[in-house]
């Protein structure tokens, strides 16, 4: 199922990003992810944000500003993607839940982690492979000074 936009919310806190790990139910794979999906009707894009990044993190948001309106990845389900930056307000950053029963047949959130913004060292070796999301962090970084 082809979807058109997908809305994520880059949590940021200092200097680091929350990224949530799906894994698939039927091949056990796991990879990171920005927190996000599909809008509901009668939400607006921000209301989608702060919905998508309370059910998937646990974490209350504030919207700062949408920092990409870009073509997701041509191997995607959306064919758009909107990325705002989020600072969080309260909670405390856990794995959520995937509220779409077709999405919750596929995979769960298996983990919650912060990835800091300024030193790759650190981070997972599974994001340096998966297309979708380390693409999306190099941009993040670069938009956001973290790169010289």
């Amino acid at each position: 199922m082809v979807r058109h936009t997908r809305y994520q919310g880059a949590i940021i806190k200092d200097h680091q990003i929350l990224l949530i790990m799906h894994k698939q139910h039927s091949t056990g794979r796991a990879y990171w992810v920005i927190p996000g999906g599909g809008i509901e009707e009668s939400e607006t894009e921000e209301e989608c944000v702060i919905r998508e990044m309370k059910e998937e993190t646990n974490l209350v948001v504030t919207i700062d500003r949408l920092i990409s309106d870009e073509p997701a990845h041509p191997d995607g389900i959306y064919k758009w993607r909107k990325t705002y930056i989020c600072y969080p307000v309260s909670g405390e950053a856990s794995p959520g839940y995937e509220p779409e029963p077709e999405a919750a047949a596929n995979y769960s959130i298996s983990e919650v982690r912060w990835f800091d913004l300024r030193d790759e060292s650190d981070w997972d070796d599974g994001l340096f492979q998966n297309p979708f999301t380390y693409t999306q962090l190099i941009n993040l970084r670069e938009v956001l000074g973290y790169t010289s």
